[in-house]
């Protein structure tokens, strides 16, 4: 569609009540789908968000939509702090602060990515993995800049060893398991390069 100087129209702006419906929608969603996991009831997400199921399926048709927006939601979180701790004086604790929450968010999102994968594989519409890959990168090479972090590690290196932690310790009922073996990557990124062979 264009206007009257052959322009492309302006798409017209969400109506405000549409806007508030869909944010309490993903609101909802983010805290059913923590409790119950990707296969939660969207009747459920729908009464938590105090809006009728006909709101929910004109806001996201399918699952997958659903999933989608609170994942995409849940790294534009992670990739915002990754962002302000990019200007913390403190290079090192940075990096170790953004992979804890990096751990975490790995844990908690195992169960979304599957069910996209399965339902929708590419519906994101923006790399995910690309974006949390560069705020690592940053993040590493401040601390390698400042010398906290081996020079030869890179941010391919460093995040599926995190993703390991994340999936190894999913069933294990040991409390401070996933710190722990954090607190050793974090030993690894802080010593010397072993000679490879």
């Amino acid at each position: 569609m264009t206007n009257r100087q052959g322009r492309p129209a302006a798409e017209p702006p969400q109506r405000t009540d549409a806007r508030l419906n869909r944010e309490r929608l993903v609101t909802a969603a983010r805290e059913v789908f923590a409790e119950a996991g990707p296969g939660a009831s969207l009747n459920e997400i729908a009464r938590r968000a105090g809006v009728g199921p006909g709101t929910l399926y004109r806001h996201f048709p399918h699952r997958s939509a659903l999933l989608t927006a609170v994942l995409a939601d849940r790294i534009e979180t992670l990739c915002a702090h990754a962002e302000r701790l990019l200007a913390a004086e403190n290079a090192d604790e940075a990096l170790e602060q953004w992979l804890g929450a990096f751990l975490t968010h790995a844990r908690v999102n195992q169960g979304m990515g599957s069910a996209l994968l399965v339902e929708s594989a590419g519906e994101l519409g923006y790399d995910c993995h690309r974006r949390i890959l560069d705020m690592a990168a940053g993040l590493l090479a401040r601390a390698q800049q400042h010398g906290t972090a081996r020079a030869d590690l890179t941010a391919d290196d460093l995040l599926p060893l995190v993703i390991g932690i994340a999936l190894s310790t999913a069933h294990d009922e040991r409390a401070g398991q996933p710190e722990l073996l954090l607190d050793l990557v974090l030993d690894a990124v802080h010593g010397a390069p072993r000679r490879r062979r």
